[in-house]
């Protein structure tokens, strides 16, 4: 296709397996950032959660200035949500990492809006070039 087809009429394309182990490795680390940043932020209460929020932001927001795609912040945001919803539930034993009170709910929704923010501020899909407007 030429240049002046839009981006959303083209074909969408399996991504590269480099950039596919890229995305699985953010999906790593991002749950990693989320075990840590669960274990933080109920042990030094105002600082550890702002330091738990502020590693999965930086996560998302390197990650997607990184690969240049809102993918990989997605995938980072991602894997942080997978690994605190399995840490919310409890065990037959009782044992529970989240305690019932405002520091876990404020890392629990303020993570998720950590996440949607940095999806949202990584750079979209542009074709490379001059800054002129698309479509001229």
């Amino acid at each position: 296709m030429n240049d002046r087809t839009p981006m959303l009429a083209q074909p969408l394309q399996r991504p590269s397996a480099g950039r596919a182990a890229v995305y699985v490795g953010l999906l790593v680390l991002g749950a990693l950032i989320g075990v840590a940043g669960s274990l933080v932020q109920a042990g030094w209460f105002p600082g550890g959660l702002l330091l738990g929020l502020a590693g999965e932001a930086g996560l998302c927001l390197g990650a997607a200035r990184a690969a240049r795609s809102r993918g990989a912040a997605v995938a980072a945001a991602a894997g942080w949500m997978i690994a605190v919803v399995l840490l919310t539930a409890s065990r037959p034993e009782g044992d529970f990492v989240f305690a019932a009170g405002a520091g876990s709910y404020l890392f629990l929704l303020g993570g998720m809006a950590v996440a949607v923010i940095c999806a949202t501020l990584g750079p979209g899909r542009q074709p490379g070039g001059d800054a002129v407007r698309l479509g001229k």
